[in-house]
């Protein structure tokens, strides 16, 4: 049994054990990927006050995510595909949430559907919603995610298009994926992968096959998907949607002030300041550089979350202390699953866990609801080395 004390750990095991294509998929940006660069590089420039002769006893990170009361603020965002990185990896996630004590989100595009998700977990889950230009589908998906019992609704609001993900071309990933020599020779060193998918029935995206009119099978499948994401979808389209949901409504893919306040306007519950973890606007800035500002202008008004770029419990603690209330992480989740199922996610919340709570105790806070911006230093009040220049 491999040791794993920290996220790159699994990264490195889920690497190994992941066939490329999909690896790939939850492990790249698009186009240079400065952007997905910067969004774990970012939070290294923020650096952490040292507090000591501190009572530290009585440490809790509990606290609450759109009323829902959570071990620590951290929920399992929505990853596309994750049941291709373990078989029935979205169950397996969700079970693993469930297990700690934190919201699990399913994607519209997981392998495992709704139900499946479901009948496999008590604890209600949250499920998120890619607008369709069949509105009756998506209308359709928001019903039986009302029928499953998920407690909140996440819209995502930046995939209308896809952005261009160099990997994935060149791996021929699409639905289904392109079985090249190159893809079935790497599959085939994957024995563990291997044993798993062909010990499950789940291997295609249920919440779409057999749902979407005229999708009942792969091939059917890849002609709808081709041309299904809205790039019509505007903020005239959140009533509706919201409306038709009726419960907690959460808004993804905030990363503009202008947006934030109209993400209020339009009744969201908590707001994600993501840009989709790298994967859609090649250059634009970091979640965690605009989360301040953001927090500032809104935070009094909804919630403010923060994902893309969080590897470590040290990442939450500077994004709560910069603002946020919640965080969800993505990446972190999909290395667990690709390396050893649930109980690698089950370690990846131990590892954020572990670390979120030894970094605030050594800056001197004891509860998560107290940390701020003088638990953090930045790049401009750093001394410089041994003094000024003589």
């Amino acid at each position: 049994m491999p040791v794993i004390t920290n996220i790159e750990d699994l990264r490195v095991l889920a690497e190994k054990r992941v066939p490329r294509v999909f690896y790939d998929y939850a492990d790249s940006g698009s186009w240079t990927e400065q952007t997905y660069r910067e969004n774990t590089t970012d939070f290294e420039k923020i650096r952490l006050r040292q507090r000591v002769a501190v009572n530290m006893e009585g440490r809790s990170t509990k606290t609450t995510m759109v009323g829902q009361e959570v071990a620590m603020p951290v929920a399992l965002a929505p990853v596309g595909l994750l049941g291709m990185q373990h078989a029935d990896g979205e169950i397996l996630a969700a079970k693993a949430a469930e297990k700690f004590g934190v919201p699990f989100c399913l994607s519209t595009m997981s392998i495992c559907s709704i139900e499946d998700v479901a009948q496999n977990t008590r604890a209600p889950f949250w499920f998120q919603l890619y607008v369709m230009r069949d509105r009756a589908f998506a209308r359709s998906l928001i019903d039986r995610a009302k029928a499953a019992g998920c407690s909140a609704l996440v819209l995502t609001l930046d995939l209308q298009m896809i952005g261009q993900r160099h990997k994935d071309i060149k791996n021929g990933l699409g639905a289904p994926p392109k079985l090249t020599v190159r893809n079935i020779v790497n599959i085939g060193t994957k024995w563990r992968w291997c044993m798993g998918m062909a010990g499950t029935h789940r291997r295609t995206f249920r919440n779409i096959v057999g749902h979407a009119e005229g999708v009942d099978n792969m091939g059917t499948l890849h002609d709808w998907t081709a041309g299904q994401f809205d790039q019509s979808l505007s903020w005239d389209d959140i009533g509706w949607i919201r409306d038709h949901w009726g419960g907690k409504f959460i808004l993804k893919g905030i990363l503009d002030v202008e947006d934030a306040k109209l993400a209020v306007k339009h009744g969201a519950d908590a707001i994600i300041v993501s840009n989709h973890g790298g994967r859609q606007l090649d250059g634009a800035l970091s979640p965690i550089t605009l989360l301040p500002q953001i927090a500032k202008a809104v935070g009094k008004k909804t919630e403010v979350w923060m994902d893309s770029g969080i590897r470590s419990g040290q990442d939450v603690l500077k994004a709560l202390a910069l603002g946020a209330k919640g965080t969800m992480v993505g990446r972190a989740m999909a290395y667990g699953v690709g390396a050893m199922g649930q109980e690698g996610v089950e370690k990846a919340l131990e590892v954020l866990f572990k670390e979120l709570d030894t970094t605030m105790g050594l800056c001197g806070r004891r509860d998560v609801h107290d940390l701020n911006r003088e638990n953090l230093i930045f790049p401009q009040d750093i001394p410089e080395p041994f003094g000024p220049a003589s």
